[in-house]
């Protein structure tokens, strides 16, 4: 079939764009075709010929920027032309996706989040009101919802509400939800009675990753560390909810100096900057200045070489040389940090994150330690401390873990289940 994508961006690094370029690979071996409709392409992910631009459909165009502040932000009295302009934008976006699809020939379409999150008023309407007009299969890719973001989406306009309520998440006869946990698959079955699959994020178990090469084998040496100590990596955005906080209590309370904490997010990750002041704040306090290092200066998503030939390093070189990796997040809509951390072999230590950690993850049997509700205990640094010590442990550890990530969250598990979901 010639399955037909819908996404705002893609060739980036945030979840949403990362899963689709999976779902991509794993459709194409299945021998499905697929076609891009984006408002930004950062990368190529399919040949250029079956990219096509859109520029109403990027998060940062004028559009969907001017909607969101009205909308959400600053709100006029009168809700009547923010509720035209957002039709006249939705009618040119479903107008250029019939264009699209018929130019394509595509057979089935896929919204990626796009119809589950109101994060662009005017492309989840444009592809409810294409839906609506076409007879084939439309699968809506959820990743999060709406009431999973507080008063993220909250409006005291009642026909924004109106409209939020009847259009995300996207309910047609032809309709067919994956989401990317089960709590996600409960809610929807008890807000809408709407049955979904659930597909989790996966990682690609076969290809080599997080190895140490020429090119990063300086990288420790590079942001301070040196050799005999014991390198904790943090390897989150820098948003409250990712708990870093307690990565530098438990640096604290470890009591050796050789075990230090690099955090590659930076304060731009945080939009206020008050998280990071609170854990800058944090290590100064407890004098940890010389064992906690942000690394945000050398440490990018992707390696590079800048001027005066120094270099930046990437995610995955970060985890080639952590001796094991912090991940004490409150909520996560699913935890690629925590797949990237066993995929790379590497020991994890992590909170029962709501809702997921536990029933989608956790429960599979991976070794790791795990705290409740962010409580560091006494009990959990002793065996942190014990693992940070143990190198044969540690392999053992990431051998175990590995296989079972292989098991439950790799390209082959996906692949079962997108040929499962396209027996339409």
């Amino acid at each position: 079939m010639n399955v037909g994508i819908v996404i705002g961006r893609i060739g980036d690094v945030d979840g949403v764009a990362l899963e689709t370029e999976k779902w991509i690979e794993v459709l194409e071996r299945l021998g499905h075709t697929c076609f891009v409709l984006s408002g930004r392409f950062k990368e190529h992910v399919v040949p250029r010929e079956r990219e096509t631009s859109f520029r109403p459909l990027s998060f940062f165009s004028p559009e969907c920027e001017w909607e969101q502040n009205r909308a959400f932000f600053f709100p006029p009295d009168d809700a009547d032309e923010l509720l035209t302009i957002v039709d006249e934008n939705a009618q040119a976006v479903a107008s250029e996706i019939f264009r699209w699809v018929v130019a394509n020939r595509i057979d089935v379409l896929i919204s990626e989040n796009a119809s589950s999150l109101p994060c662009h008023l005017s492309m989840g309407l444009g592809i409810k009101l294409a839906a609506e007009g076409m007879s084939l299969p439309v699968v809506a890719h959820d990743h999060d919802f709406a009431w999973e973001r507080g008063d993220r989406y909250a409006t005291p306009l009642p026909e924004v509400q109106e409209l939020i309520a009847a259009t995300f998440p996207l309910r047609l006869p032809n309709v067919y939800h994956a989401v990317i946990n089960s709590a996600a698959r409960e809610e929807l079955e008890s807000r809408y009675g709407i049955g979904a699959a659930v597909i989790p994020n996966v990682m690609d178990f076969e290809t080599e990753y997080a190895k140490q090469d020429c090119y990063n084998d300086d990288l420790l040496s590079s942001i301070g560390i040196r050799n005999g100590d014991l390198p904790i990596f943090q390897i989150t955005r820098i948003v409250k909810r990712k708990g870093i906080e307690t990565a530098i209590d438990l640096v604290r309370r470890l009591d050796d100096r050789r075990v230090r904490l690099v955090i590659t997010g930076s304060a731009a990750d945080d939009d206020r900057k008050g998280y990071f002041k609170e854990l800058v704040e944090t290590i100064e306090a407890g004098q940890l200045e010389d064992r906690v290092t942000f690394a945000y200066h050398k440490i990018l998503s992707k390696r590079e070489q800048v001027p005066n030939g120094r270099k930046i390093y990437s995610l995955e070189d970060a985890y080639a040389h952590a001796v094991a990796v912090t991940y004490f997040s409150t909520y996560e809509g699913f935890g690629n940090a925590f797949l990237e951390a066993v995929l790379a072999r590497k020991p994890v230590f992590v909170n029962n994150y709501e809702p997921v950690f536990w029933p989608d993850i956790g429960s599979k049997g991976f070794e790791t330690v795990m705290i409740e509700d962010g409580v560091l205990t006494d009990e959990a640094v002793r065996q942190i401390g014990t693992i940070l010590h143990d190198p044969e442990r540690q392999r053992e550890i990431a051998e175990h873990n590995f296989a079972l990530g292989r098991r439950h969250f790799s390209y082959d598990v996906l692949e079962e289940k997108l040929a499962a979901l396209f027996e339409f």
